[in-house]
């Protein structure tokens, strides 16, 4: 994102497990229908689930909206970006 992007509070907001609502949102950095990883404010968040999908992405205010069974949430320790634990390979070979 720019640097004139706007930087607000980071902030979560978790309906049911279905929805999430995410604020200071600087960038995604990846993300499919069972993990989303999110470089916020705060470092980098750690979202996994089940059919999750973005229904709204404002990249000038830094808000993401996921939908979908949300089962976990993590900051990746000491704020920096880690590499996926397991390659596609290994589970598809589970």
């Amino acid at each position: 994102m720019d640097k004139d992007i706007i930087t607000s509070n980071h902030n979560i907001t978790i309906g049911q497990r279905k929805s999430i609502n995410i604020t200071g949102v600087k960038k995604i950095e990846n993300f499919d229908e069972s993990e989303f990883l999110l470089e916020t404010n705060m470092g980098y968040l750690m979202i996994k689930g089940s059919g999750l999908e973005i229904i709204k992405l404002d990249t000038y205010q830094g808000d993401v909206s996921i939908k979908g069974k949300i089962d976990n949430l993590s900051y990746l320790e000491n704020g920096k970006k880690q590499e996926k634990t397991e390659s596609v390979f290994s589970k598809l070979f589970k």
